[in-house]
């Protein structure tokens, strides 16, 4: 492809959503999907930019869909830095003379999610009505490099990239069954006596972190009847009183149909990291939002670690 020297002023910033778009999904079908247009339309816009830029920015292939060359590569880093200016300048601008506005993805894991991170919106949505904010409770980790989300939530703390990152929470899965389950059962009174029942667990080799792999350490042998990728599926399962399951108390604690049992032999903690991109973490709407969702872990420190069954709300700032 024939080199260009573009003038700044030629630049459509239009053409860089889509390229960001393409960087980050590797599909123009997906990044059709995400900018709500077609994908004819996406494949020209890049077109375009490569044409103006006399540089060639992807290289196509079968299985790996759209590939970044090296002035791609380049070109990404600029793209972004633009792209949360731009983003920076709105919010400031918009903010002078209005309410907070914009929109914040949450990428969570799916039982902390649905269970936790959702009910606790509630407030916040009443404080900044003009903030949208997408939960993504999903059994899977988001990619904050592919802005399939703004801030995560995980079970583990990110080793590298540009991120700002913050431990939000301990938190304590026990051992639950249900009234029935222990009715129809031989009683559990020891670590020994589970070696007569069955448990709902995670596919081994699906699960998404090695967090989730904590039965077998503790139950050697360990009995399964039906295993799932999800979270919910375990406490679903559970609630049905057919097998005992290892949940989150954040989870499991409110739900008067399920009891803990051997509450002292049987305790596993973990840690949820918080974290997000450098370049977005001092947007006004990132800042509130973070920092409302560390007062709310803070506020249910009781309930998150199995002392409590009830969930407490916290006003944002």
């Amino acid at each position: 492809m024939q080199k260009n020297v573009m003038s700044p002023s030629r630049l459509n910033w239009d053409d860089l959503k889509f390229f960001l778009e393409v960087a980050r999904t590797r599909k123009a079908t997906s990044a059709a999907r995400r900018l709500a247009v077609d994908y004819t339309t996406v494949s020209r816009r890049i077109r375009i930019l490569e044409q103006s830029l006399g540089a060639l920015l992807f290289e196509k292939s079968r299985t790996s869909g759209f590939v970044m060359t090296l002035e791609g590569q380049r070109l990404l880093t600029y793209a972004e830095a633009i792209e949360s200016t731009l983003q920076a300048a709105c919010e400031e601008v918009a903010d002078a003379g209005l309410s907070l506005s914009g929109h914040v993805r949450i990428g969570s894991t799916e039982g902390f999610g649905n269970f936790f991170i959702a009910p606790q919106l509630s407030r916040f949505q009443e404080a900044y009505p003009n903030i949208l904010v997408d939960v993504l409770p999903v059994p899977h980790f988001v990619s904050l490099s592919k802005r399939e989300a703004d801030i995560a939530i995980s079970l583990e703390r990110p080793e590298r990239g540009p991120y700002v990152c913050t431990k939000l929470c301990d938190y304590r899965l026990q051992l639950y069954a249900t009234a029935e389950y222990l009715h129809h059962h031989p009683p559990v009174q020891t670590l020994a006596d589970l070696a007569q029942h069955t448990f709902i667990t995670y596919v081994d080799d699906l699960a998404f972190s090695p967090e989730l792999l904590y039965l077998e350490p503790l139950v050697p042998n360990v009995r399964t009847r039906l295993r799932s990728t999800s979270v919910i599926a375990h406490y679903t399962a559970a609630l049905q009183g057919q097998a005992l399951a290892i949940l989150p108390c954040f989870l499991a604690a409110p739900d008067p149909r399920l009891q803990v049992l051997l509450p002292n032999e049987i305790q596993v903690t973990r840690h949820f990291w918080m974290y997000c991109q450098e370049d977005l973490r001092t947007l006004k709407r990132m800042t509130l939002l973070w920092d409302y969702l560390r007062h709310c872990a803070i506020a249910n420190e009781a309930l998150l670690m199995g002392r409590s069954p009830e969930m407490r709300f916290v006003e944002p700032v």
